[in-house]
């Protein structure tokens, strides 16, 4: 993940000129996140697909989401890798054996 944070910085640097604002970038991971919402619910849900959305691709759409949220990180001084690490870690340890006394997921 900083290998990745770094890219986004350069390539924001070169050419994005600077990061928007941490509020604005709010506002577009939402706007992200609502477009990738619209096709899965097109393509797994029970929406038809609207003709502007046919040619859309999931996986660019998840890639535009993961750019702002790694455009978050940098501007407020996440590091990605760490807060991963520290996230799985409160997850196994609240989470181990929960899932797996789902009788919902079995």
């Amino acid at each position: 993940m900083t290998e990745i944070q770094t890219t986004v910085d350069t390539w924001i640097k070169q050419h994005g000129v600077r990061y928007f604002n941490e509020l604005t970038n709010m506002a577009l991971l939402t706007e992200e996140v609502g477009e990738l919402a619209r096709i899965m619910a097109r393509t797994y849900g029970e929406q038809s697909f609207k003709e502007s959305d046919k040619n859309r691709d999931p996986a660019d759409e998840m890639a535009d989401v993961l750019f702002v949220l790694i455009c978050m990180a940098n501007q407020t001084g996440v590091n990605l890798d760490a807060a991963l690490k520290k996230n799985l870690e409160k997850k196994t340890a609240r989470d181990s054996e929960r899932h797996k006394q789902n009788e919902k997921l079995k």
